[in-house]
């Protein structure tokens, strides 16, 4: 393997990689002797793909990495994307029309790599598709942005924006819903109907949703806050909106 090389494990994000990705994967890794149907879909898709498919021992997995690899692992060269308007604009109305309810997390200027690439990691981990983040002041998609995503950055679609009121707007027009969260809702996050097509909108670290951008949201949320502390850092909160919507939609 080269020191170029990324890894990325575990069959949801393997998969998503195979799916989506398939040109960054190197190598793929697969457990000897695991012949379950969604390994066999991985292993189809790739060898369609002409992906070099490797069946290895478990020890050979385990010794790859220190999480649970599922039985998969790809190593993927060193290369994140980020997309624009035009992508999503292409990509979102597809997934309507095969059913795909869409879940997407908004960042309204983070500009803290280690934050955005928490939110990158909970985001992907929730079921979410898209992160819509505006052009200026965000953070890019760094190295410290992808180490800290743990895996989330190479497969989950990072959306860059000119002007986010407008792409928020656009977002609307396609029938999703835009939840903000923000300190003077009255409105607690675990009762707000968070099921059918959604976008959690979060504000900046400290400063919260821009006037502009609460404004847009058509329901603003807030999580309760029992002690003194009177805030939580974005990437916190977006992990804990995120899969207060995953229970909802999973239920």
């Amino acid at each position: 393997m080269n020191n170029d090389d990324d890894i990325v494990y575990g069959l949801h994000a393997v998969q998503a990689l195979v799916d989506g990705s398939p040109q960054r994967i190197q190598t793929l890794w697969l457990l000897k002797g695991r012949n379950d149907q969604r390994l066999q879909s991985i292993r189809s898709v790739a060898e369609k793909s002409r992906i070099t498919v490797r069946t290895v021992a478990r020890e050979k997995l385990d010794g790859m990495v220190e999480g649970n690899h599922q039985g998969v692992i790809a190593s993927v060269v060193n290369v994140t994307e980020v997309y624009d308007e035009d992508y999503l604009k292409s990509r979102l109305p597809k997934m309507k029309e095969s059913g795909v309810i869409p879940f997407i997390l908004v960042l309204d200027g983070v500009t803290d790599p280690h934050n955005l690439g928490a939110c990158l990691r909970s985001a992907e981990a929730a079921g979410v598709q898209f992160v819509i983040v505006p052009k200026d002041n965000s953070a890019s998609l760094t190295p410290t942005v992808v180490k800290v995503a743990c895996g989330a950055a190479e497969v989950l679609p990072l959306v860059r924006v000119t002007n986010l009121s407008r792409t928020l707007e656009w977002l609307q027009s396609q029938g999703v819903w835009l939840v903000g969260a923000a300190g003077e809702a009255e409105q607690d996050h675990y009762q707000m109907n968070l099921t059918g097509p959604l976008a959690i909108v979060m504000g900046a670290e400290g400063k919260g949703l821009r006037r502009l951008t609460r404004e847009r949201c058509d329901s603003l949320i807030r999580i309760p806050m029992m002690g003194e502390v009177s805030s939580l850092n974005v990437s916190v909160a977006s992990g804990i909106c995120l899969f207060e919507a995953l229970r909802q939609r999973s239920a």
